[in-house]
């Protein structure tokens, strides 16, 4: 199986990239990415050198450098890539409807004319907006996005739907809740206040620090997108979740106590715009169809992934001082 892989040198991709070039013989491997800020040359290390992957440098929205890829011959798509952070979102919404939406439709576009066996989208739980204190995201909840990341998304999702309903295209997307594990970039909840925490610095919690998400493990997630790949129907929403809610705070201090350090520095910032109260994934139907359950129970993900930042501070110090941006020559 030829995939293209999009956003390959981000957190979720290449950890999917991993997984996939570890778990089959047979799988070959097109990483795109356009390495901005989030995308990180370090995080496809593991796999340098492996004949099954080759890495390839381009913007999803652009037709004229995404084509030829697809010309060579394509089983399948797995499209990672996009804006994902909420905050930049608010700053500047433009580049997420260009990733998020222009840069699917362009992927849809080409995968139609080339033919490819199944495009997988990769979505959030954030398309279907805030939970009260009780209930789950079903894949039949409304999509309410608060946020213009989450708008996005959902603008993206809807023109999977459309093509498939429309033009046939073998398509299906998931949605799956917040994730945490290595190579996560630190503007990210978890593995900012590791970082933070390590060198002693202020960690700033929004709002009460009330908030609730559902935490995946991200080796999870890409198990789950495998099957989803391989046996999801056509046409059909799967939602992952890790059955591990959690409030922001309570994260927070499990961090600090892990690394023995004082909530003293935790400091509480005024609430962020259009801030989601809670999320929650039901997972029940990817379980039913296709078998798949969580293995990481969160108390031990969470060390894993404090142990590892903690190991890989070479990896942290690198992209705290944007050396991870300095490309390797041509």
């Amino acid at each position: 199986m030829k995939l293209l892989v999009t956003g390959g040198a981000g957190f979720i991709g290449s950890n999917f990239v991993h997984y996939m070039l570890r778990e089959y013989a047979d799988v070959e491997i097109v990483n795109v990415d356009l390495l901005t800020y989030a995308g990180n040359l370090d995080n496809l290390r593991p796999v340098e050198g492996d004949p099954r992957h080759r890495f390839v440098r381009a913007d999803v929205a652009d037709r004229q450098a995404m084509e030829p890829l697809f010309a060579e011959g394509i089983d399948a798509v797995v499209h990672f890539a996009a804006e994902t952070h909420v905050d930049r979102s608010i700053a500047d919404p433009g580049v997420f409807v260009r990733t998020n939406v222009l840069g699917t439709q362009t992927l849809l576009d080409l995968s139609l004319k080339y033919k490819v066996g199944r495009f997988v989208q990769i979505s959030t739980d954030e398309v279907y907006g805030s939970l009260g204190e009780t209930g789950r995201f079903t894949e039949s909840s409304p999509l309410a996005p608060n946020s213009p990341y989450s708008a996005s998304k959902a603008g993206a999702d809807l023109l999977v739907r459309a093509y498939h309903e429309t033009y046939g295209l073998d398509a299906v997307i998931t949605r799956c809740s917040n994730n945490y594990g290595p190579y996560q970039f630190p503007e990210k909840l978890i593995p900012l206040m590791i970082m933070n925490a390590l060198e002693n610095r202020p960690l700033p919690v929004y709002g009460d620090g009330l908030h609730v998400r559902d935490w995946l493990h991200v080796e999870d997630h890409c198990r789950a997108v495998d099957l989803v790949l391989r046996k999801g129907r056509a046409g059909e929403v799967y939602n992952i979740g890790g059955n591990n809610e959690r409030t922001n705070l309570q994260v927070v201090r499990t961090i600090l106590r892990e690394l023995g350090k004082p909530e003293t520095l935790i400091a509480f910032v005024p609430d962020r715009p259009g801030h989601d109260r809670r999320y929650a994934i039901d997972a029940g139907k990817i379980r039913l169809e296709l078998g798949w359950e969580p293995r990481y129970e969160f108390a031990a993900g969470i060390r894993d992934t404090i142990r590892w930042y903690v190991v890989n501070r070479e990896w942290l110090e690198r992209v705290k001082s944007g050396a991870y941006r300095e490309l390797p020559p041509s």
